[in-house]
């Protein structure tokens, strides 16, 4: 994980690494995106249901949460709503699930998600939006 920091922070086009909070009880799906992000220099921390996200985020201090929603003990509808309720627009919340109707995604809006990714996951995309987005502040 540190190795991976230390290479690529010598080159100025890498972006600054992130803290990424990947939440998804398939454990296969978390660890490799978690080796995605963690490959591009981004510091992750992995959980895999609700009630493990909630305490990792306490712990971790993350600034993106990419968050399946179908998930044991908890839904990531319901964890997302307690992050934002805690941390407000400190954190980026990010869907990452197999729910992809119009449904679904109103739902994740109401619950406090800010962006929403269908599985299977466009990689670039996400990773765009991860590198792009500016580091978010309390409003």
């Amino acid at each position: 994980m540190k190795t991976a920091m230390a290479v690529s922070a010598g080159a100025s086009s890498v972006p600054p690494p992130r803290r990424v909070l990947v939440v998804d009880d398939n454990a296969d799906a978390a660890e490799s995106l978690g080796m995605l992000l963690e490959v591009r220099g981004n510091v992750v921390r992995i959980a895999y249901d609700g009630l493990q996200a909630l305490e990792a985020a306490g712990d971790f201090d993350p600034e993106i949460v990419l968050l399946d929603i179908g998930m044991p003990k908890m839904s990531g509808y319901e964890v997302a709503k307690r992050l934002r309720a805690a941390r407000g627009d400190s954190v980026l919340i990010v869907a990452i699930t197999g729910w992809g109707q119009e449904e679904d995604r109103r739902r994740a809006r109401e619950a406090g998600f800010d962006h929403h990714f269908t599985k299977p996951v466009d990689y670039e995309a996400l990773l765009e939006l991860i590198e792009g987005e500016a580091p978010a502040q309390a409003s």
